[in-house]
């Protein structure tokens, strides 16, 4: 598999000079993915010779500092105006590797095999979003002192809150690591946390129906998480089960926030279990008394309207969203984060509706679902600035800023979109407080 990657004497680390791994884009839609791959299978041009090509369009350069006159452009200095640095904390950063350090962090086979091709391409694409590459004991070291560069590219006392990601488990509670694409374990999450405590803070991952999940999350508090993150389609957990009553209950005895994916499920395979991506299944923990962030809006996919019945009519489940969030008695406790909003696979019309809905401001928490920025395919300021949301002077601005520094590619091309007058509030990208709320 070495042979994939573009060779490069150095890594993305601490080093201040160019370096480039290649990589494409596998969050888009299933329909896309296979038409890329099938086409590609079909022609004879190997995956191999694809990313060979290092093409800009499809691949991130992974460049360090910004361009003198990048980083004092107008458009990220306006970017900042408002936003104090020190309460930034982007609440959505995937921490990912390869467990190559000892790290814990396991990835299923079918990601490295050639006979899943999506699952393969898709951990290449990961790869290269995160700048790493493939010498032995150093990708997972690797994806975080890349982490570390792009916080330094950001104004001092910014921070990023970095997920576990728990095992699928059966309503046992037994892990099925078979059915598990990847497992970042809390221990480690912790542990880069604390060597990095200026830059970094970190969210614990806890199945509820594991045999041990309300002392699970009492350590993880103890040891400093900020929240608990969960992705019920790929972890199999259904929200709304009687099963994770307990964990509801001890959630809300610690303050410590969920945030938890809904919608449907296309980064991370969800298998035969979309259905636990209905936003209305998250009323269970909200009638606990737990603060629960909804994870992209819910910005994509369609699930039973669950208040018209079992067998209700299908609805979007950003307008399933919209709805818990009229409802007055989760007004101080339903939030969301705005990560993925801008990825191609959502309709800018969400957008759109999520910056004009300004009395949401106060409950969005922004997030960039690092490493998802650094997929170049992903993401268009071109489309944005074609649909008037975003000046077509931003865009050359915006595409250089990709390639040195995602995050910062993010935060400014969220700060500029618009719909009308109206933007994202500076308090959107305040979200520190939101998380240090919590209580031991």
């Amino acid at each position: 598999s070495k042979n994939v990657w573009a060779t490069s004497s150095i890594t993305c680390g601490k080093a201040r000079e160019r370096a480039v791994w290649p990589c494409s884009s596998d969050a888009m839609n299933p329909r896309r993915r296979r038409l890329l791959f099938g086409g590609l299978a079909a022609s004879g041009v190997t995956l191999t010779a694809l990313l060979a090509q290092r093409s800009p369009a499809l691949f991130n350069a992974c460049h360090a500092l910004l361009p003198p006159a990048t980083a004092a452009h107008e458009l990220v200095r306006s970017a900042w105006a408002g936003v104090d640095a020190k309460r930034f904390l982007d609440c959505h950063v995937h921490l990912v590797g390869t467990g190559d350090s000892g790290s814990g962090i396991e990835v299923h086979p079918r990601m490295e095999s050639l006979f899943h091709p999506l699952q393969y391409a898709q951990r290449l694409f990961y790869l290269n979003a995160g700048c790493v590459h493939d010498a032995p004991g150093r990708i997972d070291d690797s994806y975080v002192e890349r982490l570390q560069n792009l916080v330094d590219g950001l104004p001092p006392g910014a921070r990023l809150l970095l997920f576990a990601f728990d095992r699928f488990h059966d309503v046992d509670g037994r892990a099925a690591p078979d059915r598990s694409s990847f497992y970042t374990p809390n221990a480690y999450a912790r542990s880069v946390a604390d060597r990095h405590p200026q830059a970094f803070a970190w969210a614990a991952s806890i199945h509820p129906y594991r045999v041990d999940c309300v002392e699970e999350l009492a350590a993880a508090v103890r040891a400093g998480a900020r929240a608990v993150k969960w992705l019920p389609p790929a972890m199999g957990i259904d929200p709304s089960s009687p099963l994770c009553d307990r964990f509801y209950a001890a959630l809300a005895s610690h303050d410590v926030p969920l945030i938890s994916h809904a919608g449907e499920e296309r980064a991370v395979d969800g298998g035969d279990l979309q259905a636990f991506g209905n936003p209305l299944l998250l009323r269970r923990p909200l009638d606990h008394g737990v603060r629960v962030v909804v994870a992209h809006c819910a910005s994509i996919g369609s699930a039973v309207d669950l208040d018209r019945g079992a067998n209700g009519p299908q609805a979007t489940c950003f307008d399933l969203f919209a709805r818990l969030m009229g409802e007055a008695r989760y007004d101080k406790l339903l939030f969301a984060d705005i990560s993925a909003l801008t990825l191609r696979n959502r309709s800018a019309e969400i957008v759109r509706t999520v910056i004009e809905r300004s009395e949401w401001h106060p409950r969005l928490l922004n997030g960039s679902d690092y490493p998802l920025p650094g997929i170049v395919p992903l993401i268009s300021p071109a489309e944005f600035a074609e649909r008037g949301m975003l000046p077509q002077s931003a865009v050359p601005v915006l595409e250089t800023i990709r390639q040195h520094n995602p995050l910062l590619f993010d935060f400014v091309l969220k700060r500029h979109l618009s719909a009308g007058a109206q933007r994202f509030a500076a308090s959107v990208f305040e979200t520190r407080a939101f998380f240090e709320r919590n209580s031991a």
